[in-house]
C-alpha cells in the first residue's frame, strides 16, 4: 500500500542518494502530445531541502522536458530500488530550467562534477512524495556509468554540441519551444 508524505523526508533523501539511476516524466498540457519518460544516472540528481530538487541534463537528441516545464512546469522524479530492499520512491513537482548564464546557474551547477555535454538544469519544488512496495521491481546489479556520452561530447567539441543543439533542443516533438529555443541561445 502506498504512502503519502507532503515533504523529502531524511530516510527518503538517503534512498535517493544510494539510487545510481532515476526515472523523469513530463507531459504538455494538450492531450494529443506526448507524455515523456526518460531513465537519468550519472550522478545527477540532488535533494537541496525537504521540499526541493536539482538535476542535471545533458545533451540529448530530445528536450521534452524542458518543453513541459515552460508550458506548465508539472514533473515527477521516480526512484527504484533494483538492490536491497524493495521501494519506489516517486517526486511530484512543479519544475523551471536553468540554463547557463541564469542567476541560478553557478550555485546549482557546483553541486555537480560538470560533464562537457551538459545543457541544462532543472529544479523542482516538490509538493508530494509517495511511495509503494516495489515488490515487482526486478533485482540487477549495478556494474558500472557508459562513458558514450562523454566521448560523443568530445568528438563533436563546442563547436559540434552548439550545432546539434541548435538542431534538435530548441523545439519539443509537439512542436512547443524549449527554454534554449526560447532563450535564444541557440
Amino acid at each position: 500500500m502506498g504512502k503519502f508524505f507532503d515533504s523529502i523526508q531524511d530516510h527518503h533523501a538517503e534512498f535517493i542518494h544510494k539510487q545510481k539511476m532515476f526515472f523523469v516524466a513530463s507531459a504538455p498540457l494538450s492531450g494529443e502530445g506526448h507524455v515523456n519518460l526518460s531513465p537519468k544516472g550519472l550522478d545527477s540528481f540532488r535533494v537541496l531541502s525537504p521540499s526541493r530538487v536539482v538535476y542535471m541534463d545533458i545533451i540529448g537528441s530530445g528536450n521534452e522536458t524542458s518543453a513541459h516545464m515552460l508550458e506548465n512546469g508539472r514533473i515527477t522524479f521516480m526512484f527504484c530500488a533494483f538492490e536491497g530492499p524493495p521501494n519506489i520512491l516517486r517526486l511530484y513537482g512543479k519544475g523551471y530550467t536553468v540554463l547557463p548564464g541564469d542567476a541560478q546557474w553557478a550555485e546549482l551547477s557546483a553541486l555537480f562534477t560538470i560533464p562537457l555535454a551538459i545543457r541544462q538544469l532543472f529544479v523542482a519544488d516538490i509538493h508530494k512524495v509517495q511511495t509503494s512496495c516495489g515488490f515487482s521491481v526486478p533485482l540487477y546489479e549495478y556494474t558500472g556509468e557508459r562513458d558514450q556520452a562523454q566521448k560523443w561530447a568530445e568528438k563533436k567539441g563546442p563547436e559540434g554540441l552548439k550545432a546539434y543543439q541548435e538542431e534538435k533542443n530548441g523545439i519539443s516533438l509537439d512542436g512547443l519551444p524549449t527554454a534554449l529555443g526560447k532563450q535564444g541561445s541557440l
